[in-house]
């Protein structure tokens, strides 16, 4: 197996679990590499700048991973009310299973160094944008205009993440479900009254 193949995904899905974890300043190098079970050499060989191109790759990868799993979504939802509910309880669920340890890897990395570091801040727009733009083509097929879809799609995103937050305080899954719930029936009434005022 190449070197790449063998030793460079590990390292960035190790980053993403950790940065997750405790964030991009707790998170150390030898860290990085023990969980990743990856010579330390492979590390400075595919991130010679160091723990800052780590962090691109980890918020790449991560939005990536949102990106298929908000995909995989949409083909089973018909609504984007039934979307954002089925991805809270997805979430819930993370959340749950990691004891409330885990955020989401993308917002602590970029908390503690954006909008400082250009790269990891090109690599956060990228990884929201995609989500975003998911939402959006969701919410234009329920019947929204283009440009109310993409404001309410960067609502919801902004509410799920917010509620990430609130989850791990409080220890409890209902912050991500309640914020879910609300922004569906949200969503459902504006809708509602949206396609009322074009009779």
């Amino acid at each position: 197996m190449a070197r790449q193949q063998k030793h460079r995904q590990p390292i960035i899905n190790a980053a993403v679990t950790l940065f997750r974890r405790q964030g991009y300043a707790s998170t150390g190098l030898n860290e990085i590499v023990d969980a990743s079970n990856a010579p330390k050499g492979s590390l400075y060989y595919y991130f010679p700048e160091g723990k800052t191109s780590i962090a691109v790759a980890a918020v790449t990868e991560a939005g990536e991973r949102v990106v298929e799993t908000l995909e995989q979504l949409c083909s089973k939802s018909q609504t984007t009310a039934d979307l954002i509910k089925s991805h809270a309880r997805l979430l819930a669920g993370w959340m749950k299973k990691s004891n409330y340890r885990d955020g989401c890897p993308i917002t602590t990395v970029l908390l503690e160094l954006a909008p400082q570091e250009r790269l990891i801040s090109q690599a956060g727009r990228t990884a929201y944008n995609a989500r975003i733009n998911i939402l959006c083509a969701k919410l234009k097929a329920d019947g929204f205009s283009r440009e109310h879809a993409k404001c309410l799609a960067q609502l919801c995103t902004s509410a799920l993440q917010g509620s990430l937050i609130q989850a791990r305080v409080e220890r409890s899954g209902k912050p991500i479900l309640t914020t879910a719930d609300e922004m569906a029936k949200m969503l459902e009434l504006m809708l509602s009254t949206e396609n009322k005022g074009e009779e």
